[in-house]
């Protein structure tokens, strides 16, 4: 016969799961571009994730040799290297879907009116110096836009992710994206939480559990299988960032 004590511990354990499962949240990677008229990293994406509730639109950043902030995923855009060209020629280039590469700040005016969550990724620039000085204009750019309570930031390079944590405001969410890093060991460096590739977590399922026992955050990128979307839910994963944030809605409660 089963005790009280036993079926109360049973009953907050399934309460504890079914609320893990409630709070995953949506990420659209690059924005939901995967729509008519839309493109990776364009305005109209960070309006597309919008009107549809995403938690969050994951969008790139590079500076160029100017120092001007852009959006765009890749180093080089139609072959013109990014971070060693100037915003002019930057800026000019065309998305698939006919927007020039917009500009951070062009970028940010339109995000002010919407309400999805900012999921900035600050790429990894080609020296030390112009990734630091391309983390402190864009804290700065953030907070002139009164958009620092919106913003979390993910990063693949560890200079970056301290240089997030040092100057970004307190309690800010940084993550970081390599994978290389243990939960205890994101912790003792100050991050919100760990943001890795699914196949990471799949090799290392335990930390998704000690990265909550720590009081962290999990997300898990870039995650387009519905399979692999309700693995994560099963899990209890916080986010999950995916080109088809529509389908990962419709398996969420």
């Amino acid at each position: 016969m089963i005790s009280k004590k036993t079926a109360a511990i049973a009953i907050l354990a399934l309460a504890t799961s079914a609320t893990s499962i409630a709070e995953t949240q949506v990420i659209a990677h690059r924005g939901h571009w995967d729509q008519p008229g839309a493109a990776q990293n364009s305005i109209r994406a960070i309006v597309k994730a919008d009107s549809i509730g995403c938690y969050g639109s994951e969008f790139d950043v590079w500076m160029t040799a100017d120092s001007v902030l852009v959006v765009n995923h890749d180093p080089t855009v139609n072959n013109i290297h990014i971070a060693t060209s100037d915003a002019r020629t930057i800026l000019t280039q065309k998305l698939s879907n006919g927007e020039n590469i917009p500009a951070l700040e062009q970028y940010l005016d339109t995000a002010a009116m919407l309400s999805t969550r900012l999921i900035f990724e600050l790429k990894s620039h080609p020296t030390r110096q112009q990734e630091q000085q391309a983390v402190l204009k864009s804290l700065s750019m953030i907070e002139e836009k009164g958009l620092s309570d919106r913003t979390e930031y993910i990063v693949f390079s560890k200079d970056a992710m301290l240089d997030f944590i040092k100057y970004a405001p307190a309690g800010t969410p940084v993550y970081y994206l390599n994978g290389d890093m243990t939960p205890q060991e994101l912790k003792d460096a100050g991050a919100a939480g760990s943001d890795y590739h699914i196949s990471v977590f799949q090799t290392h399922p335990e930390w998704i559990d000690q990265c909550h026992e720590l009081g962290m955050k999990v997300n898990a990128w870039t995650v387009n299988d519905p399979d692999l979307m309700q693995w994560c839910i099963d899990r209890g994963i916080d986010f999950i960032t995916t080109n088809a944030p529509e389908t990962l809605q419709k398996l969420l409660p």
